[in-house]
């Protein structure tokens, strides 16, 4: 018979892991804000790549589309838009389903960025982990990659809570 303890491998505390893994994700994103700073001076912001990138991937789509895939305001995703536009990376297209509004598409000058970038990024994290086994690689980015499909769910309820979590018996 498996124990609540077996389940959670061997009697962890909960609370002190993700305490852990929360400060590990602090860390991270101050680190990611810093490679982000340094894209920003290079020509292109952080919100503005993430709208290029997710554009890429949804394909042609409305601003407000757009916007409900990043949990943006679509006022703020059309500012962003705008200079994506203004830089030859995006492109206004007619709606095919109607011609009254009009879809945002990736031009090729987007897409070589986003290619070069994935690349440069590749060629990073390939360095990062060269001194991992292949085995404990993988193992990772399989773990990394179920990690991020659970907070992709789990990301509407954060938001609703306002980024705090659960809140203690003391805070209620």
């Amino acid at each position: 018979m498996t124990t609540p303890e077996d389940a959670h491998g061997g009697g962890r505390s909960d609370e002190a892991l993700a305490d852990r893994f929360g400060t590990a994700l602090v860390r991270l994103n101050k680190m990611h804000a810093a490679l982000s700073a340094s894209l920003s001076k290079a020509g292109i912001d952080k919100a503005s790549f993430v709208l290029l990138a997710n554009l890429a991937q949804m394909g042609p789509s409305r601003a407000s589309a757009l916007a409900e895939a990043v949990f943006s305001d679509p006022s703020t995703v059309s500012r962003q838009v705008a200079g994506l536009v203004k830089d030859g990376l995006v492109e206004r297209r007619a709606d095919p389903d109607d011609g009254r509004a009009s879809v945002l598409a990736v031009t090729d000058n987007g897409l070589s960025l986003l290619h070069e970038r994935r690349r440069v990024r590749n060629a990073a994290l390939a360095r990062l982990f060269s001194d991992w086994s292949t085995h404990d690689w993988t193992t990772f980015v399989e773990h990394f990659e179920r990690f991020v499909e659970g907070y992709e769910k789990a990301l509407p309820d954060f938001i609703a809570e306002g980024g705090q979590g659960p809140r203690s018996e003391g805070e209620k």
